[in-house]
């Protein structure tokens, strides 16, 4: 792999490349990359696998702005590919949602999304979920928007109201917020294939998101292919590599602590590793320059 380069197509270019898009959360450096060499078009950061890699904390608003601007900075370095970002809810008032959008503009990032969980928010596929009022979320969208430089930077208006809401509220919810100015529409936490197809349908044409937590989540899993052709045009993945790092993680532990030897069948080996992290690029340079 070279070295990788600065410039990155926009989200809009993105979605169009591959449909539905899948979105694979990159908590680290070293997952981009390793994202980016398996071929995927685009990638997101999310608050759930950020802060229990970065923190060891749960997604439970531990953690805000700060501690995630400096996890995207080491992630937008690694990797070539368009970014998008999770800003939960913004992180305050419309004020907050400025800087937010600003600050992450200006860092490159291609797209964000923001929630309309009420402050402290937690992982969407939790229970007891609490929702602001449709003319705050209403309010966020429009300073969202209004922030943004360029045009091309993506704001995906995302709703966690089908858990204490219902659907039909949720859906409500989603209009008035691409009305409010969002480009696309993100329902967290559908419960059944009806309701996905629900979904879809409400939101034919419209670029659409949804998440798939494959063990534990509350959406049903269902192939890429099938969620496309219901309408979704966005699949966000915020634990497939991060439940399997961990098991990875626990398995390596175990093995340390018993004394046994390593499997090697269950890791890369160092050549592997040093490809990924470019390491020929760094060792060109420095016989490129070094006394």
């Amino acid at each position: 792999m070279e070295h990788v380069a600065s410039e990155r197509i926009s989200w809009k270019p993105a979605l169009d490349k591959e449909r539905p898009l899948l979105l694979p959360v990159a908590h680290d450096a070293l997952a981009a990359k390793i994202l980016e060499q398996a071929g995927f078009t685009a990638l997101q950061v999310a608050g759930f696998a950020v802060a229990g890699t970065r923190h060891g904390l749960p997604d439970i608003d531990l953690t805000h702005f700060g501690e995630r601007h400096e996890a995207v900075k080491d992630i937008m370095a690694a990797t070539s590919l368009p970014i998008m970002v999770d800003a939960d809810d913004g992180y305050g008032d419309v004020k907050n949602v400025t800087h937010t959008v600003r600050c992450y503009e200006g860092l490159g990032v291609q797209a964000l999304f923001i929630e309309d969980q009420k402050a402290p928010k937690e992982c969407g596929h939790m229970e007891d979920k609490r929702v602001v009022s449709v003319e705050e979320m209403e309010s966020k969208v429009r300073a969202a928007a209004v922030a943004r430089e360029d045009k091309g930077f993506f704001i995906l208006a995302r709703t966690d109201s089908i858990q204490p809401e219902g659907l039909k509220s949720a859906l409500r919810r989603g209009q008035k917020y691409l009305n409010a100015g969002a480009d696309g529409i993100y329902l967290e936490g559908p419960e059944s294939i009806e309701q996905l197809r629900e979904i879809g349908k409400a939101f034919r044409g419209v670029p659409l998101a949804t998440s798939i937590l494959e063990n534990g989540g509350k959406t049903p899993w269902l192939a890429p292919a099938e969620l496309g052709e219901m309408g979704f045009t966005m699949l966000l993945y915020p634990t497939t590599i991060l439940f399997r790092l961990t098991r990875a993680i626990q398995r390596a532990a175990a093995d340390l602590r018993a004394g046994r030897p390593l499997d090697k069948s269950d890791a890369v080996d160092m050549q592997a590793f040093l490809k990924i992290v470019e390491f020929d690029h760094w060792q060109e340079i420095e016989k490129k320059f070094a006394p």
